[in-house]
C-alpha cells in the first residue's frame, strides 16, 4: 500500500524514454509511492522497425503493445490523454479531456517527468508532410501507414524519389535507414531501373548524423551510395515543395557514378515517391508552459533535472542538447532510442533519490555512449561510440557494415518489445 507520505510521479509520455523511467521507478521505489505515465497514444510503437511498415515487411501490431495492460502488472497508473500545458508552479498538468472538445482535468504531482518525444514540425517547409503535403514520413505508425499506400501506388507508375532530412532534422539514421530499405525494395519489385533515388540532407557529407561522423563513416556511406546507385545532395536548405517537385535554397549534389559536385542552389529536384524527415519541436504542453527553450526543449542539469524547477525533470528527444559538431545547413543532435533510455535511467534514478534523500548520480550529456544498429535492407551496420555528443573526447568508434547489422537488428527488435513489454529494463 502507498504510504500516507507518498508522493506522485507524473511521467509524461510511455514511449522509450517514459516506460524506461516509469518501470526503473517502480523498481526503486516499490509501493511506497505512486507513478503515473501520461500519453495520448495507447499503444507502445518500437519506432526503429517504422522503417519497415511501408514495403509491407511489418504492420504496426507487430512492433507495438498495448501500454495499459504491461504498466498495470508493474502497480503503474496508466491515463490516456494529451497534455494542453503544464503549471510548474501549482505543480499540475493539464489535461484535455478525451472526447471533450475544450474540456480539461488536472492531475497533480510532486515530480513531473517530461518524456513527451517530439512535434513534428512539417510547418518549417511548406509542403513538407503527409498533412496537406506532398511529402510521406515515417515518424508515427499512423504516417508509416500512410508511406506504405503511397509506395504502392508508386510501384504502378514509377519514377524518381527522393528521401532525406530537412534542414534542423535529427533522425538521419532512420532516413538512411529507410533510403537503402527502400533501395532494397525497388529491386525486389524489379524496378530498381525505372527509379532514380536521391538522398537529400542538411548535413554537411554523408555520415554525419548531426555528430560529427564517425571514423570511416563518411567513406563508408558513400561507398553505399555508389554501391547501389544512389545520388546524394548535402549541405540543403528545402525551400518549399509542390506537387512532384522539392525547392532548394542550397544544396551540393553528389552523383554515384562520380564527376564533379555540382551545385543546387536555387533550383528544384522531381520526384514521384518522397520520404523526408522534417525538424522536430518540443511539444506544445512544454511550449506553451514556457519550460522549455526557443525550441521547446528542457535545458537540464547533470541529473536530467530541471534548471529552475527541481522536482521536473526530462529524458529522451524532450532534452536540450546543444549540437557537438559544426553543421552550417541547420542539424539537431539524435536523442532517441537507447540515447532516451540512458537519460531516463538516471532521470528516474536521481527522482528516487531526491525523494529518499539520497545522493544524486550526475551523467553529463557529453558521457553518454552509443548503440545503433543501422539496417540496410538485407545488410547493415553496427555502430558504437564511448562519447556520442563529445566528438573530441571519443576513445572508440565502430562502424562494422555486413549481413549481420541486418540479423541484429532484427533479433534486437523481438528482444527489446518483449523486455518492455514485461517492464524488464534492468536488463541490457
Amino acid at each position: 500500500m502507498e504510504s500516507r507520505d507518498g508522493k506522485h510521479i507524473v511521467i509524461l509520455g510511455g514511449s522509450f524514454a517514459g516506460l524506461s523511467a516509469a518501470y526503473e521507478l517502480k523498481r526503486e521505489l516499490g509501493d511506497r509511492h505512486k507513478v503515473t505515465v501520461i500519453d495520448k497514444n495507447g499503444r507502445f510503437v518500437f519506432i526503429p522497425s517504422l522503417i519497415w511498415v511501408p514495403f509491407g515487411w511489418r504492420t504496426p501490431e507487430q512492433i507495438s503493445f498495448a501500454l495499459e495492460p504491461s504498466l498495470s502488472r508493474k502497480g503503474i497508473d496508466f491515463v490516456q490523454a494529451a497534455a494542453e500545458r503544464i503549471d510548474p508552479e501549482r505543480r499540475v498538468v493539464v489535461l484535455d479531456e478525451p472526447g471533450q472538445p475544450g474540456k480539461t482535468r488536472e492531475v497533480a504531482y510532486d515530480y513531473l517527468m517530461v518524456a513527451t518525444g517530439p512535434h513534428v514540425d512539417f510547418a518549417s517547409v511548406p509542403g513538407l508532410g503527409p498533412h496537406g503535403g506532398y511529402t510521406q514520413s515515417i515518424c508515427t505508425a499512423e504516417h508509416a501507414m500512410a508511406a506504405g499506400a503511397a509506395w504502392r501506388e508508386f510501384l504502378r507508375d514509377p519514377g524518381p524519389i527522393l528521401v532525406g532530412a530537412s534542414q534542423g532534422a535529427a533522425c538521419f539514421g532512420a532516413a538512411y535507414e529507410f533510403v537503402f530499405n527502400l533501395e532494397y525494395a525497388l529491386r525486389k519489385a524489379g524496378v530498381r531501373e525505372k527509379a532514380q533515388v536521391t538522398y537529400v540532407t542538411a548535413e554537411p557529407f554523408a555520415g554525419h548524423f548531426g555528430i560529427g561522423g564517425l571514423t570511416h563513416a563518411q567513406k563508408l556511406t558513400e561507398w553505399f551510395f555508389r554501391h547501389v546507385r544512389i545520388d546524394w545532395v548535402t549541405d540543403s536548405v528545402m525551400e518549399q515543395v509542390t506537387p512532384g517537385t522539392l525547392h532548394l535554397k542550397q544544396g551540393t549534389l553528389h552523383r554515384a557514378s562520380g564527376g564533379a559536385e555540382e551545385s543546387l542552389a536555387g533550383k528544384t529536384l522531381p520526384f514521384k515517391y518522397a520520404m523526408i524527415i522534417p525538424s522536430f519541436l518540443g511539444v506544445e504542453a512544454v511550449r506553451k508552459s514556457g519550460l522549455g527553450n526557443e525550441r521547446g526543449f528542457v535545458k537540464v542539469d547533470d541529473y536530467f533535472r530541471h534548471e529552475t524547477y527541481e522536482n521536473i525533470y526530462a529524458a529522451g528527444v524532450s532534452v536540450a542538447v546543444a549540437p557537438p559538431a559544426p553543421c552550417p545547413a541547420g542539424c539537431a543532435v539524435p536523442k532517441t532510442g537507447y540515447i532516451s533510455e540512458v537519460m531516463a535511467r538516471y532521470a528516474a534514478k536521481n527522482i528516487a533519490a531526491s525523494i529518499e534523500g539520497k545522493p544524486l548520480t550526475a551523467k553529463p550529456t557529453t558521457d553518454i555512449d552509443a548503440k545503433c544498429l543501422l539496417d540496410a535492407g538485407n545488410q547493415g551496420i553496427i555502430m558504437y561510440t564511448d562519447r556520442i555528443y563529445a566528438p573530441k573526447e571519443r576513445k572508440w568508434q565502430l562502424m562494422i557494415p555486413g549481413p549481420w547489422g541486418h540479423w541484429s537488428k532484427i533479433a534486437f527488435e523481438k528482444y527489446f518489445i518483449w523486455k518492455m513489454r514485461t517492464g524488464r529494463v534492468q536488463l541490457p
